[in-house]
Order: C-alpha cells, then structure tokens, then sequence
C-alpha cells in the first residue's frame, strides 16, 4: 500500500488468486454523498468488479457500494459503474497495455487516505488452471513446513 494511506476498507482477496498483478497503480474515485458515507462505514464489496478504459478515461464497473441506510430518496445505485481519477501518463499507459492480449485492470484494495477514498487498481494477466493449483501447491507447503517448524520447538 502507498506511503501515507490510512485504513483499508475493503480488499479483493480473489485478485491475486485470479491474476499476476504486475502493476499498481493509485487512482481517485468520483463518488456521490451517500456512496463515500457508505464507504467509511465498509459497506463495500469488490468481489466481481473490474476497470476498463473507455473513450480515453478509466471507469470502475461492478463495485457494490451498499445504499446508505439515512440516504433516503437520495440514495445511490449499488453497482453503478464509477470514473477512475488518474493521470493522463498513466492512462495513456494503460490504454497501451491493456490492448495486449490477457491483460486486465484489477481493483486491489480500497483506502481512505487524507480523507479521500482511493482505490488501489493492477494491472494483471490471468492465470491458467495450472498456474492457480501451483500456487494453491506451494501455499499449502508452506504452511506445512511453518507448522513443522512451529512444533519442533
């Protein structure tokens, strides 16, 4: 996580699973009253969502922000899909490397920092069956060996 971020609020903990994430990158959102009151009350769900950069801007599709319980008829729609507030050289960037073939943008983590909800998006390539049953392999390893350790003193 960058330098200076305060609490995460919510993790995508299939992304790694899912991905390699090779880059990361630290981008603003554009949010509406009740979505941020939402937010800091970690309502928030990442499971299935995903980034895509459309007409030159970087937008947030399936993301559930749970409607804020005092919003009444101001409320939110959960899903609805959310500009991304980052630099032109990263977009430009980004346009260049999500157009190769298996590369994907990938929200990792939601923060506040400063105040200001963040978002924490990679850049990943999908992983193959294989390579999810190598990692899930090499997982469980470890652990065996820590717990081996753990016992043997």
């Amino acid at each position: 996580m960058p330098k200076g971020s305060g609490k995460v609020l919510a993790q995508n903990r299939k992304a790694s699973h899912d991905f390699f994430i090779e880059e990361t990158y630290e981008a603003g959102l554009v949010l509406k009253g009740t979505e941020i009151k939402s937010i800091r009350n970690g309502r928030v769900n990442m499971k299935d969502s995903f980034a895509r950069v459309e007409r030159g801007e970087v937008f947030l599709h399936n993301m559930h922000i749970s409607p804020y319980e005092q919003g009444n008829q101001f409320n939110h729609e959960p899903t609805r899909t959310r500009k991304l507030l980052l630099h032109r050289k990263e977009i430009n960037k980004l346009i260049g490397e999500t157009q190769q073939a298996g590369y994907s943008l990938v929200p990792l983590k939601m923060y506040l920092k400063n105040g200001v909800a963040k978002i924490l998006i990679g850049l990943g390539k999908g992983k193959k069956k294989y390579d999810k049953r190598d990692d899930l392999k090499q997982k469980q390893a470890k652990r065996d060996i820590e717990r081996a350790i753990k016992d043997s003193y």
